[in-house]
C-alpha cells in the first residue's frame, strides 16, 4: 500500500456532553477520546493530522507529537477536512472523527487494503447496530455503496436496512481533495457535511465499498450516556486481558482500569479497586477492596489495602504492607517497610522493614511549600507519632507513642516528643463534683 495520512477532527464543542469540556477531552479508561484514537490511527497510518477548533489548548496538548491544523469557523465536517488539505500528501487519505475513538488499527487497516484492491474511487466504514435508530442507513447495489440516506429522508423500506453509516471515508487525496471542495451547504444548517462525498463520488462514477467492522468500534459518543457505554466497552476489554495475562479478579465488573495500567503475573484484585493513569503492579501483589492507585508503582509482594489511597510518585517497596485507611502520597516505602492502618505519608521516604504506627502523619507542608521526611531501616514510629518535615529519622531509631518530632533523631536513638504524664489522685472526682448540679 502507498503511505496514507488519517486526518482526525476534532473541532467539535459536544453540546449534547452539556460541557465546558472540548467533546474530544472526554475521557475513557482514563485517557481523552482524541488520544485513543491517536494512537490507533498512528499504528495504522503513516502520518496523523489533527483538525481542532480555535481556543482548545487542551486538544493541542494531546495531538501535539502530530500536525495540528485549526478550524477557525465551525462550517461542518467537510469544511473542517478541508482545512487540512495542504497535508494530505500525495497518496490515500481517510477522514475520522474524535468521537469514535475505539476504531482499532486492525480495522483501520483493513480500510486502507480495500481501498488499496483498486477497484473503489471511496472506501467507507459500516456497522450493523443492533439498534440502527437514527443512524443513516448504508444503501448497496451489486456488493458496492449506491448512497447513504439520513434516517430522517429514509423510506420505511431503507430504514428496515441494517447497514449503517460510521463516518469514515478513505479515497485518493486528490480526489478527496476535490470531493470536498464541491460539498455544498444548501441544507437547513448551511453547513458543509462530509457525508455528501459519498454522492459526489457516484456522480462522477467512482465505485465505493463499505468495510464493516464491530459496532463496539464504531459507535459514536455523543452524549454522557453513550459516553459511559463506551466506558463499559472498554473496561470489558481491559479486565479480560489483564486476567488472560495472569490476574486475578474475584469481581471483575467492579475493577477500573486505566489504559496504561501494568500488571505482572499473579496479582489479586479484590472487589472495587480504581486504578487511576500511570499505575504499574508487579508480580505476586494483592490489591485490597476499595483502594484507589494512581501514579504509583508497586513492587513484587507487596500488599495493599483495603480502604488505601496510593497518590502519585508513591512506590510500595517488595513485600511492603499499606494498610487500612492509609495514604501515600509522593512516598517510598522501603522493602518490607509496613504502614498498616489509618496513616498519612506525604514526601517520605521510608527504609526497609520500618514500621509506622497507626495515626502517624508526617506534616509535609508548612502552608508555603513541601517538605520531605525521611526515616531510615529497621526505625519504628509509634502510634499517633507526627513527624514535622523537613525532619530525618535514623536507622533502628524508635520513636515513642503519641510524639511530635520537630527536630532529626540519630540512628539508634529514642525520641520522645511529648510532655510528660503527671497523675492527680482523686481529682477526677473533685472535678465532676464542682460541676455536679444541685438536686
Amino acid at each position: 500500500m502507498m503511505s496514507a495520512t488519517a486526518i482526525l477532527l476534532a473541532a467539535g464543542l459536544g453540546t449534547r456532553m452539556k460541557s465546558a469540556l472540548p467533546k474530544a477531552m472526554h475521557p475513557i479508561a482514563g485517557r481523552p477520546m482524541l488520544a485513543h484514537l491517536i494512537d490507533n490511527c498512528a499504528a495504522a497510518f503513516e502520518r496523523v493530522v489533527v483538525v481542532i477548533g480555535p481556543d482548545m489548548p487542551e486538544l493541542a496538548k494531546v495531538a501535539a507529537r502530530h500536525e495540528v491544523v485549526v478550524q477557525h469557523e465551525r462550517l461542518g465536517t467537510a469544511h473542517a477536512a478541508l482545512q487540512a488539505a495542504a497535508l494530505f500528501g500525495d497518496g490515500d487519505v481517510a477522514v475520522l472523527y474524535a468521537d469514535n475513538p475505539l476504531i482499532t488499527p486492525a480495522t483501520l487497516r483493513c480500510l486502507r487494503r480495500r481501498r488499496a484492491a483498486g477497484d473503489v474511487g471511496l472506501a467507507l466504514l459500516a456497522m450493523r447496530p443492533a439498534d440502527p435508530a437514527r443512524y443513516g442507513r448504508v444503501i448497496a447495489r451489486h456488493g458496492f455503496v449506491d448512497r447513504i440516506v439520513e434516517w430522517a429522508d429514509a423510506s420505511p423500506e431503507e430504514r428496515a436496512e441494517g447497514l449503517c453509516n460510521a463516518g469514515v471515508l478513505c479515497a485518493e487525496a486528490a480526489r478527496m481533495r476535490a470531493w470536498l471542495e464541491a460539498v455544498r451547504n444548501d441544507n437547513a444548517k448551511g453547513e458543509y457535511y462530509l457525508t455528501d462525498v459519498v454522492a459526489l463520488a457516484r456522480a462522477e462514477g467512482a465505485l465505493v465499498a463499505g468495510v464493516e467492522a464491530p459496532e463496539a468500534e464504531l459507535r459514536g459518543i455523543n452524549s454522557r450516556v453513550e459516553l459511559a457505554e463506551a466506558e463499559a466497552v472498554v473496561q470489558a476489554g481491559l479486565r479480560r486481558a489483564a486476567m488472560l495475562a495472569g490476574v486475578t479478579m474475584t469481581d471483575p465488573a467492579s475493577v477500573f482500569l486505566c489504559t496504561d495500567t501494568r500488571f505482572g503475573t499473579d496479582v489479586r484484585l479484590e472487589p472495587n479497586v480504581v486504578f487511576g493513569p500511570g499505575v504499574t503492579v508487579e508480580s505476586g501483589v494483592v490489591i485490597r477492596a476499595f483502594s484507589h492507585l494512581e501514579g504509583c508503582r508497586i513492587c513484587c509482594g507487596a500488599s495493599v489495602g483495603p480502604f488505601a489511597r496510593l497518590r502519585p510518585g508513591t512506590v510500595v517497596g517488595a513485600r511492603a504492607h499499606v494498610g487500612n485507611f492509609v495514604e501515600l502520597k509522593n512516598a517510598h516505602l522501603g522493602e518490607g517497610a509496613k504502614a498498616s492502618h489509618l496513616t498519612y505519608l506525604g514526601d517520605a521516604d521510608i527504609g526497609a522493614d520500618t514500621n509506622i504506627g497507626a495515626g502517624t502523619i508526617t506534616c509535609n507542608y508548612d502552608g508555603f511549600a513541601k517538605h520531605r521526611t525521611s526515616i531510615g531501616a529497621n526505625a519504628f514510629i509509634g502510634s499517633d507519632a507526627v513527624l514535622v518535615a523537613p525532619v530525618s529519622i535514623g536507622d533502628g531509631a524508635l520513636v515513642t507513642a503519641g510524639s511530635v518530632i520537630t527536630e532529626d533523631v540519630a540512628a539508634d536513638a529514642m525520641a520522645f516528643g511529648r510532655a510528660r504524664m503527671v497523675q492527680k489522685p482523686g481529682r477526677a472526682a473533685a472535678f465532676r463534683a464542682a460541676r455536679k448540679k444541685p438536686g
